[in-house]
């Protein structure tokens, strides 16, 4: 399972080092004419999201390599573990059948693929068709983002050791128990991933459709389905608990929508000068954002 997860990342940032490519080296054919009158609600500047996108997927691949290769759990931690630290949140995972847990695991990895690709639906609205390189952008800049904040946050598994529901479970074997990959409970980066995704879909869809109004809310519930729908099979493979999974969709609900929300923001309603006054002298930055 390790080599087919390492294999199924290694594909995802390769696929996202390509766009980032593209993206660097493609003139910027995308932008529309002046003479244009569509709606085109972002506003993305190639370079800093190029760079930005340079520096999050190296960073990417160095943080994944931390992730996966932290040393095998002991025998000795194993048998310490304490059931009643449990809290009653989380105590019900520990209360699940370990012998459906491979194939439970199989089933997340399916959904969690259906969510990343799932953002490919907007391209079939003709105003967000227009817009397809950037929308693209976007995308890769916010996956990658979710991930740089699961891999290097205090929160995410390279500062935090939690052991797996797994490691809990008398009927497995030590052997499946040891891989140092189940110190990686806390918080669940799959959920992450695939929350920041849906809600991405579901912030695009309604900045260009801002005639739906409140409506817009429906679209968020249901982008909060297929990352309740992983988080439920993650949790019955035995991979994470409750909490985990409610902070890792907080986290990438979070991305999906702050990325393009940022896009918004008209660059040139940012100004840089220097500012002098008998306590100090710096440099001042004045932001008066346009929604």
């Amino acid at each position: 399972m390790k080599k087919f997860t390492t294999n199924r990342l290694s594909c995802i940032y390769f696929a996202l080092i390509v766009i980032m490519i593209f993206c660097t080296v493609t003139p910027l054919y995308s932008q529309q004419p002046v003479s244009d009158s569509s709606f085109h609600p972002y506003h993305v500047n190639y370079w800093v999201t190029g760079s930005i996108l340079t520096v999050g997927l190296t960073t990417n691949l160095i943080g994944i390599t931390t992730v996966l290769g932290k040393k095998d759990v002991t025998l000795a931690e194993i048998q310490s573990l304490d059931r009643s630290v449990i809290n009653n949140l989380d105590y019900w995972v520990l209360k699940l059948d370990p012998t459906k847990a491979s194939t439970n695991a199989v089933y997340s990895d399916y959904v969690l693929g259906a969510s990343l690709v799932m953002p490919g639906l907007l391209f079939f609205d003709k105003n967000i068709k227009h817009d397809w390189f950037d929308i693209l952008l976007m995308y890769t800049e916010t996956m990658s983002i979710t991930t740089n904040i699961f891999e290097w946050s205090f929160l995410g598994p390279t500062f935090q050791n939690r052991l797996r529901p797994l490691t809990y479970y008398e009927e497995l074997t030590y052997d499946e128990k040891k891989s140092g990959h189940n110190r990686n409970s806390f918080y669940s980066g799959h959920v992450a991933s695939a929350a920041a995704s849906t809600f991405f879909m579901a912030k695009v869809y309604s900045d260009y459709h801002p005639e739906i109004g409140n409506n817009k809310y429906f679209l968020y519930a249901a982008a909060m389905v297929p990352p309740l729908v992983l988080g439920y099979f993650r949790i019955k493979a035995l991979k994470h608990f409750t909490s985990d999974v409610m902070v890792g969709i907080g986290i990438g609900a979070l991305c999906g929508i702050l990325i393009p929300e940022f896009h918004r923001i008209k660059y040139e309603n940012i100004t840089l000068g220097l500012y002098s006054s008998l306590e100090a002298t710096g440099v001042a930055i004045k932001w008066q954002p346009k929604f």
